[in-house]
């Protein structure tokens, strides 16, 4: 069943449309939740509240890319939980590892707290990110958006580790001179 039809069974309100988009995408869902996460039950867990907020967003919205929507809804659900889990203390684990390292490159407390320039900020770094190689967009989403490690990233990609350590630090240092001079930072 393609995106279009399992929109569809979602206007209908057919409880089909969860069926469908668990067999389509439900391994994928469950990686990114699992990268997150690093925990089985949890990630089902956080992959299934997904699919209620998808079930309860599908209507009114109608999205564009059916995967990224869901993925979407699947990362921001698996980082609500890192949130409450970890609520007293922040650090340790991937989620905090990838923030940490584009915050001390890329973001000060005063571009965090205005939100007209968190999204000019956005609207720049997916320009900047649709003028990189296709190779460079995908270790960096894998890094930042997936939260896969160097190692991971390296196996997937067929590259060797120091390899994507060195790419990842080159591309964050030419998004913030990007970001710089668009006096974005």
């Amino acid at each position: 069943m393609n995106d279009a039809e399992i929109i569809a069974l979602f206007y209908k309100r057919d409880e089909r449309a969860v069926i469908e988009t668990a067999a389509q995408y439900g391994a994928v869902s469950m990686r990114v939740a699992m990268r997150i996460l690093n925990n089985r039950q949890d990630a089902e867990e956080c992959v299934n509240d997904a699919y209620l907020r998808l079930w309860n967003t599908v209507p009114p919205e109608n999205p564009a890319h059916f995967q990224g929507y869901l993925l979407t809804l699947v990362r921001r659900t698996a980082l609500d939980r890192v949130d409450f889990t970890n609520r007293k203390k922040r650090g340790g684990g991937r989620v905090a590892q990838a923030l940490d390292e584009l915050d001390n490159d890329l973001l000060s407390e005063d571009n965090v707290e205005r939100s007209a320039e968190q999204a000019a900020v956005s609207e720049a770094i997916a320009r900047f990110l649709s003028a990189l190689q296709n190779d460079q967009r995908n270790i960096l989403m894998k890094r930042y958006w997936f939260l896969e490690n160097a190692s991971e990233i390296a196996k997937d990609l067929h590259l060797s580790e120091s390899n994507v350590r060195v790419t990842l630090m080159r591309l964050r240092q030419r998004l913030k001179a990007f970001l710089e001079k668009e006096e974005l930072l």
